[in-house]
């Protein structure tokens, strides 16, 4: 009873309070890290150093008046906020933040569910939040948002291709789909998968940015030139929708680079005995300073580089990143295959 329930219940609790309180903050830190990139003030009125911005934008969003247009699909329309947030959070089980420990002889450990196809089940699943974007775009029943749609659908497709194509090289050290099994490979390997799949790392990173729709690669809501893209027409608690689950898809890339290229919570270097001391510091501590790192790397990258241009954001892809994901992918298979 106890651990077939209360216990997965306690950490849906946990997983969902993390999201929420980690997404809150991260707005606060991106702001303020713009702020003294661009040489400006970040939040600095509401609450000390700007603390309580957020809580009065989430205040804001909620008795903000929810406009629907006249012509647009009521059904689709509202239903297309939900079909975005539900699958990025859903993965979130998935993901392992730890190993786990024993509490009143009970095994906890740091993850929801472990399966063996937990990394095509998260790359799957997550992907489904795009047909809500596209299907937002429609209902709206506006050009603009209409326009972000089809540029969302059309990105998706290019660095999906990409993504997917990174991830194949380390399952042939693996051996596994299972994110935890992943960990424990590096783990016995004595070496983070970075360093033997440096170019499917930057590939995955790349094609992780452009998935989450976020600068440079943030064509699908480009205002200077869509107003606000795909969500032009939403409101309120809706939009608010939309903005959670693109921070939350944000969450869900940095831990995946973590759990698939450094270590998830494992130490630096874990085969060097002469590091050994740093064992002291809880595996779930090391995976959430190494998930707070590519969290700030999105922030510089939002902070730094400008707007793709449409045409050159799908070349990037088609003509850069999937040839060069084919050509390790290819160099990988003839080194495996040699060594065995």
């Amino acid at each position: 009873m106890v651990e077939f329930l209360i216990v997965p219940l306690i950490k849906i609790i946990i997983i969902l309070a993390f999201i929420i309180a980690g997404v809150i903050l991260y707005i606060w830190f991106e702001r303020r890290v713009w702020g003294f990139i661009q040489t400006r003030l970040g939040p600095n009125r509401v609450g000390p150093f700007g603390l309580l911005q957020l809580i009065a934008d989430t205040v804001k969003l909620l008795i903000k008046e929810d406009i629907i247009p006249y012509r647009a699909d009521r059904f689709v329309f509202n239903i297309a906020p939900i079909i975005v947030i539900v699958p990025v959070i859903v993965v979130f089980g998935l993901i392992p933040f730890g190993e786990g420990i024993k509490i009143f002889g009970i095994d906890f450990k740091f993850y929801l569910a472990n399966t063996n196809v937990a990394l095509l089940f998260v790359v799957a699943f997550s992907s489904l939040a795009v047909f809500g974007i596209i299907l937002g775009g429609w209902a709206s029943n506006s050009k603009y948002p209409l326009l972000g749609s089809l540029r969302s659908a059309s990105q998706m497709i290019s660095y999906e291709v990409a993504l997917g194509l990174s991830i194949v090289p380390i399952l042939f050290f693996s051996k596994s789909l299972s994110l935890v099994d992943i960990v424990n490979s590096q783990k016995e390997m004595g070496v983070w998968f970075v360093f033997l799949q440096p170019i499917a790392f930057f590939v995955f990173f790349i094609a992780g940015v452009a998935e989450t729709n976020r600068t440079p690669f943030d064509l699908p809501e480009a205002e200077s030139e869509l107003v606000g893209g795909f969500h032009t027409e939403y409101s309120g608690i809706k939009f608010a929708f939309f903005f959670l689950a693109e921070y939350v898809h944000i969450f869900l890339v940095s831990a995946l680079v973590t759990i698939l290229f450094f270590g998830g919570w494992l130490r630096p270097f874990p085969s060097i005995k002469f590091l050994s001391f740093l064992d002291v510091i809880p595996g779930p501590l090391w995976f959430l300073l190494k998930l707070c790192f590519f969290l700030f790397l999105f922030t510089w990258i939002r902070g730094t580089f400008p707007r793709y241009r449409y045409d050159r954001l799908l070349e990037l892809s088609w003509k850069g990143l999937i040839p060069l994901s084919l050509a390790n992918l290819i160099v990988t298979s003839f080194i495996v295959l040699l060594v065995r």
